[in-house]
């Protein structure tokens, strides 16, 4: 289900698109609220295409400074760049982050290990997501 950009507080589910913002709210038990603002975040996500590489808005932030700040751990599943400005932003201020190549790689892990039975360790996961990106 598609929901935009989107945080987790408390309980609450914050996104823009109100019918599928309130249907996953309600399927795990949030209660969901369309605006984020004054609150703090323990997950703030970006799930839509902004600082895509190539794309209108590359250059854009999903969420503005004060949410970045104010959010415990910053996730951003656009892999293309793996530095988009939103991940740019929260290592500057010191979150830590989940970027869309770490997503990327880590579906590759499981793909790898449904198809061949064979799960790599940790670290070839590390040094094959790292050589992707080449």
């Amino acid at each position: 289900m598609h929901l935009g950009d989107g945080v987790v507080h408390g309980g609450q589910l914050v996104g823009h698109e109100h019918a599928q913002g309130q249907a996953l709210a309600e399927k795990y038990g949030y209660q969901w609220r369309q605006d984020a603002t004054g609150r703090q975040a323990d997950i703030l996500v970006n799930v839509t295409p902004i600082g895509m590489s190539g794309g209108v808005e590359e250059n854009s932030l999903a969420f503005e400074k004060e949410a970045v700040n104010a959010a415990r751990w910053v996730f951003d599943v656009v892999a293309f760049p793996s530095e988009t400005p939103l991940i740019r932003l929260a290592k500057q201020l010191g979150k830590p982050v989940v970027t869309g190549a770490e997503v990327i790689a880590l579906q590759a892990l499981e793909q790898f290990a449904l198809y061949t039975g064979v799960r790599p360790d940790e670290q070839l996961m590390r040094e094959a997501s790292a050589f992707s990106r080449l």
